[in-house]
């Protein structure tokens, strides 16, 4: 049983007029119907990434934790700072370092935490 309904309707992708043969009909064919839908999946998949990347910010690296010694990177993550930051401090002696050469330079913990 058909119907002979015939509404003009607005496709949501591209935007152009149409006769629509339903009342639920969104687009005005199949290829706009088809690219919405993809559109609508990365969409869906951009935000899912964001969030498991958030969670991993958030979360924190359990090695770091029981490191006694941080490299300036691991260091400056910890504290939330840049490694410029944490140089500064360094060279300013407001924080404690060992350098064993300018690339292997190492952070006690327990200064850290004094911080």
């Amino acid at each position: 049983m058909s119907s002979n309904i015939r509404i003009q309707r607005i496709c949501q992708y591209c935007g152009a007029e149409f006769t629509a043969k339903t009342t639920v009909t969104k687009y005005c064919g199949d290829v706009c119907a088809k690219r919405a839908y993809k559109k609508r999946k990365k969409t869906e998949q951009i935000k899912k990434s964001n969030q498991e990347t958030l969670e991993v910010q958030l979360s924190g690296d359990p090695l770091v934790e029981s490191k006694a010694y941080l490299t300036v990177t691991e260091a400056s993550q910890l504290l939330n700072i840049s490694t410029r930051s944490l140089y500064r401090l360094i060279q300013n002696d407001q924080l404690h370092a060992i350098n064993f050469s300018s690339r292997l330079t190492r952070i006690r913990r327990s200064d850290l935490d004094n911080i």
